[in-house]
């Protein structure tokens, strides 16, 4: 069942149940389902039970009976005007944490299996769609905004494309990422699947945190040499500066909601195959205003860290240069429940799965002085865990 709104959800009604923990939880992803995973807390789900409009998710959960905490709307929204988008009430949703597994289900909701892959994918072709040369010419584009006083920063991707000999499976892809990219927030909204590091905003109650990354080394293959590196990003002029466009961005933003904030000094954060300058922002949110933690992922929505600054120029700009879609790719991914709680993160390290084909895309953050082949290795490294996640010969 289906619904672009809350009135065809009033007759829906929840069951929510504990169970005994799957010895694999994503045997119950289903076509079209939604992952979500992070340290020990998981989401999986399957079926649709109603796709809602951003502005109408908070209506459309309390619109149904029986609901429980476990009941949440869940998916991606677009790069670009992410309140345009819609989320999905699953169908069937599985959620284990510290307080165990349960199984939320809403009754009459179709669900599907996720169609099972014939075979493994064994050869592959790899494809950097624009070459060194387009690379070139579009960050010369957005420095010479930067010249013009146009533009403070702005991030610019680049896509890979993926062929394979058999059709990608969103749950072995969704396995390996949380197999080999620690700490990050591993997700699938249908056929789009990823692994971010970067939180975007969580509630709990009035409880608020915000994780914004900007300025980036690649990992080095000694100690030696990824130490030095990390030394360098963590004085670096043009990373820090890049860096603290993002977090006044988000500062800007949950100020106005917060009645107090604390922010961290930025510290570098390893990851596999980059080191990111990490800021983390806790506030507590004005007892007169508790947006939900969805409303507070569209007002954040674009930060510098994908966008640029300033913002509305920054966007003007991404889509004068790049010349594709973003699509989902660096948008807001994540889940809400009917009370406003949930968890955002910035859709990155991420892939379109289309059977036998796959999307990929990953940018920088282009500032005075940056150099385009340095900007080209960091969107390399960024793209390094998803290759290696689909490509395995």
């Amino acid at each position: 069942m289906t619904s672009t709104g809350p009135v065809a959800v009033r007759t829906m009604h929840a069951r929510t149940c504990e169970i005994s923990q799957p010895a694999d939880v994503l045997d119950l992803l289903g076509e079209g389902g939604f992952v979500w995973w992070h340290d020990d807390d998981l989401i999986v789900t399957s079926g649709v039970a109603a796709r809602v409009p951003v502005a109408e998710v908070t209506a459309a959960l309390h619109a149904i009976t029986g609901a429980t905490d476990d009941l949440i709307a869940c998916g991606a929204l677009p790069f670009v005007d992410a309140s345009a988008g819609t989320l999905t009430i699953p169908a069937r949703t599985l959620r284990v944490d510290a307080r165990g597994a349960r199984l939320t289900t809403i009754d009459g909701a179709h669900t599907a299996a996720e169609p099972r892959v014939g075979r493994v994918p064994r050869h592959f072709g790899v494809d950097a769609v624009q070459d060194l040369n387009d690379w070139d010419s579009a960050v010369a584009s957005a420095l010479a905004m930067i010249d013009d006083g146009i533009l403070h920063k702005v991030v610019l991707a680049r896509e890979v494309v993926v062929e394979a000999d058999a059709p990608f499976s969103i749950a072995t892809a969704a396995a390996t990422l949380r197999r080999t990219q620690p700490g990050c927030f591993v997700f699938a909204d249908g056929n789009f699947i990823g692994a971010s590091p970067e939180l975007l905003v969580r509630r709990r109650g009035t409880d608020v945190t915000s994780r914004p990354m900007a300025g980036t080394v690649p990992r080095q293959q000694s100690v030696v040499d990824d130490d030095a590196a990390i030394a360098a990003l963590a004085t670096s002029v043009k990373d820090n500066e890049e860096h603290h466009y993002v977090v006044d961005a988000v500062v800007e933003v949950l100020a106005r909601h917060c009645g107090s904030l604390d922010v961290s000094a930025p510290e570098p954060v390893r990851l596999t195959t980059v080191t990111h300058l990490t800021t983390t922002i806790t506030g507590t949110l004005d007892g007169t205003d508790t947006p939900s933690a969805l409303e507070l992922a569209v007002a954040l929505h674009p930060t510098p860290a994908v966008g640029g600054t300033p913002g509305a120029a920054a966007v003007a700009a991404i889509a004068a240069l790049e010349p594709f879609d973003r699509g989902r790719y660096g948008g807001a991914v994540g889940w809400v429940d009917a009370r406003g709680d949930g968890e955002f993160a910035v859709a990155l390290r991420c892939a379109e799965l289309d059977g036998t084909r796959a999307r990929l895309l990953a940018g920088a953050g282009i500032v005075a002085g940056s150099d385009p082949d340095l900007e080209w290795a960091e969107t390399q490294a960024k793209l390094e865990p998803m290759l290696r996640t689909l490509v395995r010969p």
